[in-house]
Parts: C-alpha cells; sequence; structure tokens
C-alpha cells in the first residue's frame, strides 16, 4: 500500500501530526531533492520514505525509482513557480492530468480515515508521491494565498523547499547555503573595495 503507516513511536508523535498536510509537503520536497541525483537507488529513496515515518517493508525497483523521478520533475514546476497564479496553474495541471478523484480510505480499517487523491491504495509509487504530494501543496497554496515552495536560490544549490511562517519569505533551502552564499557577497564586496580591483 502506498501510504504511511501507523508506527507506534513516542506518544506524543501521534498520527495526524506525522500525516499533516505541512509533514507531506516537506516529504515532498525531500523526494524531489532526492530524486534529482541521477544515481538515486531505490535504498537511498526509501532511506527517506522511512524518515518521514513510512514503515518496512518498502519495496522500490529502479521502475519505481525511475517513475518517480519523472513524477517529481512535474513535481518540481510547483516549486519554481514564482506567482501563486503559476503555482495554482501547475496544480491545476497536475491533478486534471495525473491524479484521481478525491476519496476518503482507512486502508481496511488499518489507519484513521483520510483523503486520497490515488486511485488505490496500492497505486504505483509514482501516481501515489503525484496525488499526496499535489493533495499536500494544494492546501498550503489554499491556506498561505502564496506558492507553497521555493527553489533554493544559491546558484550551486537545486534543491527545494517548502515555505512556512508568516515572516520574511525564505530564499535558501539550508543555513548552510544561506551562510555560502553570504560569504561569497562579503568576498566580493572586500574585493572591489581594493585599490588594485578591476571594479574599482
Amino acid at each position: 500500500m502506498r501510504y504511511i503507516h501507523p508506527v507506534p513511536s513516542h506518544p506524543t508523535d501521534d498520527w495526524s501530526t506525522r500525516h499533516s498536510v505541512l509533514t507531506t509537503a516537506r516529504r515532498t520536497a525531500a523526494l524531489i531533492n532526492a530524486l534529482a541525483d541521477e544515481r538515486a537507488r531505490p535504498s537511498d529513496v526509501a532511506d527517506v520514505l522511512r524518515a518521514y515515518g513510512e514503515a518496512d517493508p518498502i519495496e522500490l525497483t529502479p521502475h519505481d525509482v525511475a517513475t518517480m523521478r519523472t513524477a517529481a520533475a512535474h513535481l518540481r514546476e510547483v516549486f519554481t513557480a514564482e506567482h501563486t497564479d503559476e503555482a495554482a496553474a501547475t496544480l491545476n495541471g497536475l491533478l486534471r492530468e495525473h491524479t484521481g478523484p478525491l476519496r476518503l480510505t482507512s486502508h481496511g480499517g488499518t489507519a484513521p480515515w483520510h483523503p486520497h487523491l490515488d486511485r488505490a491504495d496500492d497505486a504505483p509509487w509514482a501516481e501515489w508521491l503525484l496525488a499526496s504530494s499535489c493533495m499536500a501543496l494544494t492546501v498550503l497554496t489554499w491556506d498561505q494565498q502564496r506558492p507553497p515552495g521555493r527553489t533554493c536560490a544559491s546558484p550551486t544549490c537545486r534543491n527545494v523547499f517548502i515555505t512556512q511562517g508568516s515572516g520574511q519569505e525564505r530564499r535558501y533551502c539550508s543555513r548552510r547555503c544561506a551562510t555560502r552564499e553570504r560569504v561569497a557577497a562579503h568576498r566580493r564586496a572586500r574585493a572591489a573595495e581594493r585599490p588594485d580591483s578591476p571594479h574599482t
């Protein structure tokens, strides 16, 4: 079944938290980033799924990874959208072309009732990825009235990330990228101030 199974864990780690819209959206970003690496193996993708609560056994084949990579490329277009209208139009296209009708499932009574957009509980991994991701990204776009995520502003990084909160919108996927770009900008500014600099 293509869903995250309820896994007994810390008492505060309840099902609704592990399956929240935000957690699902962050899983989407993590999978897009992992699948961007052409060398990613089924075990690498399975590790990302485990990190977001998927229970073993996770049986992925090279074909599964290849089709998930195609799905991730479609989803990346939502993260590259500059404006809410563009993100919404991209999501509408994905919902129209790649998902089934909205339905409720409890996976045969093994989970609380919750919505799905894939066509069946045992849908292929790529269909599950597109459907669950579209659901989460659509809700975030609706809730925030802005694109749900961004691509890292660092020219050396292709990672996508979820934007969240009411403060200044993030530009970088991580503190590491932000720090690297700040240091690079500082060095460029220092170089431009030197008397022998070609910029003066």
